[in-house]
């Protein structure tokens, strides 16, 4: 189990990431004086709410493809590749609430390390099978 201490690092910090843009828009709620479950109303707030829910929606992606990457790839690769993804949506959600023209750098960087752990992931689960 010692070999997938990163990779269980990783998925904590994820969870960490996602309950901080949630505070962020819970924030943005009450900074607005528009209260749940009300969404509309202030283009910032809306702005953060969607780019939590697409993390949320990029969850179930993720950490399943980074866990399979890490048992049958590499746990390091997996947590450096699930710190990319991370990264790339900090940057994502940063860039969305100041100017939807902002989030494409971290889309790419988290989309892209996503489909290497996803691809990955089933490429060497198919090849081990046959």
């Amino acid at each position: 189990m010692e070999r997938y201490y990163l990779v269980a690092i990783v998925t904590l910090v994820g969870g960490l990431v996602v309950f901080g843009m949630a505070l962020t828009v819970s924030r943005l709620h009450a900074k607005t004086g528009i209260l749940a479950p009300v969404m509309t109303g202030d283009p910032r707030l809306e702005r953060a709410f969607r780019a939590h829910l697409n993390t949320v929606e990029w969850i179930p992606v993720f950490l399943p493809a980074m866990w399979l990457f890490a048992i049958y790839w590499s746990p390091t690769w997996a947590a450096a590749l699930g710190a990319l993804w991370l990264l790339g949506r900090i940057i994502y959600f940063v860039g969305y609430i100041s100017d939807p023209a902002k989030r494409f750098p971290g889309f790419f960087i988290q989309s892209t390390a996503a489909f290497v752990l996803l691809l990955g992931a089933l490429g060497r689960i198919i090849y081990l099978a046959v």
